[in-house]
């Protein structure tokens, strides 16, 4: 087995890149093509979500194959490979298979225990069978990770650990309200009709909103889906589909709009939003603005009855001896933190006019320097320092507090890659946008529950049964064609035989062949049954090559036999 997945996600990249990389259905299909043609690999599948981006492979060479890989991830996404690269992370063989059963269980997942990657997975395997390339390794490790997906879900709790991302996201717009509180009786629009857009209506539905909108490019989806929402029995909501040119007006009636196309650019733009809210409440929908603080020094100062030190670039600055344009911003010329790093000349120049004095060149006065010169400008700024004391100072720039957001009128979810929703919107008084890069800044934090930890045992565990299986499926057409060759063997020594005694009856021609059958079954059963079990232990993939050394097997009868195999299991394979 070499296994190879490439890939980046959200715990390598940030949300920006991965926007810009991610792929939309074309691409994933143009991308597996190129992979499988292409010399180090064999197969090829994606996984292609909002928040990752992973080609996994079957390659013969490790080097080249991340080579490869990567080249083609950057091709196919548009960003380039010097850029793409620090982003992308390699696992290979245990590691790979490690990984994407953490994937299938919701480990890796932007929200810990969400099921909906499994969909995920189960799509991204349908689509590479479809296409011829999922092989033997590529269909027994999806179809496994959807099984240890499962065992994870219906073993341990780790769905109480996370929900799914929609859920996160209605919770986050809600601001920890109560969500089916905050939902009762609100006007929903939902955008597109895909599988996330259909949960995220779905939700709401349950939530208890008073009417869902679905709009999408092809109406009739939209229908299905508003039909499949108004027929649900655990749900009363009024349902309807409109076109996506009806879009704009009914964001003027919604009070939550959830958006998840596979669109390349932007559904709604900031002033499609401006528009809607102004529509809806009369006013305009204006950018927040941020006042400045009075900084704590200068208050502090004037109850005091202090005059302010000066900053840098006021009038008092006349003969200061610093370099003013390098002066942080915010940083009192008169303060250490001002003058750090100076060499001593400049600084006793610093502390006597610090001190009202005036600044006097101590070098050109002496006609020294070196250590000595610094070691005596260093004493007397240290005197000066001692009479005048501790110069006060503003340490950091003025703090800024922000004028109190109005509340919203308008709540919207983006939970498309790449955005939905122009990232200008998040500034717009009155709105209140959650986006991917929002949820994932919020689950940075989100506590981790108990069942974790067993989900991560269960992990552990199938990815040592999936190695040692693939490990003794690698040794089977080798001792296939051991079995074969012996049936040759017996065959010929059979025809050998009759050929010696032409008289040789029927029943003990037949005795002869079934004792001669049952010794040289005899004498492979305990080697062939034994080599399987070394097989499947780690590092165990030698043992075809001896078993084919010790009985001079051909291998291209191995292959043969391998190819049988592979042919037979493709015809019989589906999704799990």
């Amino acid at each position: 087995m070499s296994l190879l997945v490439v890939g980046l996600s959200h715990r390598s990249a940030p949300v920006s890149v991965l926007e810009r990389a991610s792929l939309n259905a074309g691409a994933q299909l143009k991308l597996l093509q190129d992979t499988v043609a292409a010399e180090p690999a064999a197969e090829a599948a994606v996984l292609a979500t909002c928040n990752r981006i992973e080609l996994y492979a079957d390659v013969d060479k490790f080097h080249a194959g991340v080579a490869e890989l990567s080249t083609l991830l950057a091709q196919h996404s548009g960003v380039g490979l010097e850029e793409l690269t620090p982003y992308l992370y390699v696992h290979y063989e245990d590691r790979a298979v490690h990984h994407l059963f953490s994937v299938a269980c919701g480990l890796d997942s932007m929200v810990v225990g969400e099921g909906q990657i499994l969909g995920q997975i189960k799509d991204s395997l349908a689509r590479a069978q479809d296409l011829h390339t999922a092989g033997r390794l590529l269909n027994d490790l999806f179809q496994q990770a959807l099984r240890v997906g499962k065992r994870a879900h219906s073993e341990t709790g780790i769905d109480r650990a996370g929900q799914s991302l929609v859920t996160f996201g209605l919770e986050q717009l809600s601001a920890g309200a109560d969500v089916q509180q905050w939902a009762r009786g609100k006007r929903a629009l939902v955008i597109g009709a895909g599988s996330m857009s259909s949960l995220a209506a779905a939700t709401l539905a349950r939530a208890g909103v008073a009417e869902i909108v679905v709009a999408n490019r092809t109406f009739e989806r939209a229908e299905r889906l508003a039909r499949i929402l108004s027929e649900g029995d655990d749900t009363d909501v009024l349902a309807r589909a409109v076109p996506m040119d009806s879009v704009p007006g009914e964001l003027t009636r919604a009070d939550v709009a959830v958006s998840c196309t596979g669109a390349t650019g932007l559904v709604l733009t900031a002033d499609a939003v401006v528009a809607s809210v102004e529509g809806r409440t009369g006013a305009p929908a204006v950018a927040d603005t941020a006042v400045r603080e009075t900084p704590v020094r200068e208050t502090a100062v004037r109850e005091a009855g202090e005059t302010p030190l000066p900053g840098a670039g006021s009038a008092a600055d006349e003969n200061c001896p610093l370099d003013l344009p390098s002066v942080p911003s915010g940083f009192s010329v008169m303060g250490e933190a001002a003058v750090a790093g100076m060499d001593a000349a400049t600084l006793e120049q610093h502390g006597a006019w610090a001190a009202g004095g005036t600044a006097v060149d101590r070098t050109r006065e002496t006609g020294r320097s070196g250590p000595e010169a610094d070691a005596e400008l260093i004493g007397a700024l240290a005197a000066t320092a001692t009479r005048v004391g501790r110069i006060p100072e503003r340490r950091r720039p003025e703090p800024v507090v922000e004028a109190p957001r109005p509340e919203p009128v308008l709540f919207l979810l983006d939970l498309a890659m790449p955005r939905d929703v122009d990232a200008a919107v998040h500034r717009l008084a009155g709105v209140r946008l959650v986006d991917i890069e929002s949820l994932a800044d919020a689950s940075a934090d989100a506590p981790m529950a108990a069942d974790v930890d067993m989900v991560r045992r269960i992990v552990a565990d199938e990815v040592t049964a999936f190695g040692a299986a693939q490990r003794a499926a690698h040794i089977t057409p080798t001792v296939v064609a051991l079995r074969s060759m012996a049936a040759d063997v017996v065959a010929g020594e059979i025809a050998r035989l009759e050929g010696r005694l032409p008289g040789l009856d029927d029943k003990h021609r037949a005795e002869i062949t079934q004792t001669v059958k049952r010794v040289v079954d005899k004498l492979l059963h305990a080697p062939t049954v034994r080599v399987k079990q070394l097989a499947a232990e780690p590092g165990g993939a030698g043992y075809a090559d001896a078993l084919r050394t010790l009985f001079d097997l051909d291998q291209e009868t191995v292959a043969s036999v391998s190819r049988a195999e592979n042919s037979t299991t493709e015809k019989n394979r589906g999704p799990a």
